[in-house]
């Protein structure tokens, strides 16, 4: 495997395991918690319950454009700003996120790799995105 490919090979596994991991997030908010107790959740952390609707509809959509391949880098810029503001619940509990409550060392580090998705592109098996120039 050549440089361009294990490059293009990492990308996709960064792509597809953070949109697998936003799926997931909002899955559980959908279907396990419910939209209704997720909502009461946010209200119980000084946040709008209606800033729960578009947090899972964002980690659903954005975890499977970025899964798919669908303008990752746009998709992880959009996610952005959900994981952004999940630092601040956790800001008060320290740093590691083993912490009770959970310390921002997580929401932070996800942040960085959405940042670094965005960066990097799709990667290899997008559907849809800014085709990237071969290199030699």
């Amino acid at each position: 495997m050549n440089t361009i490919d294990r490059t293009a090979a990492a990308t996709t596994l960064l792509r597809v395991t953070s949109g697998a991991l936003l799926l997931t997030h909002g899955l559980i908010k959908l279907i396990v918690f419910t939209p209704a107790g997720t909502a009461g959740f946010f209200e119980s952390i000084g946040f709008p319950g209606i800033a729960a609707y578009p947090v899972m509809a964002g980690e659903i959509g954005l975890g499977l454009a970025m899964i798919l391949g669908i303008h990752s880098r746009l998709a992880a810029l959009a996610a952005l700003p959900i994981l952004l503001g999940s630092i601040i619940p956790h800001a008060g509990n320290g740093f590691t996120f083993s912490n009770a409550g959970g310390g921002w060392e997580f929401p932070v580090f996800w942040s960085i790799v959405l940042v670094v998705q965005a960066l990097l592109g799709d990667g290899a098996y997008a559907l849809r995105g800014r085709q990237q120039p071969a290199q030699s």
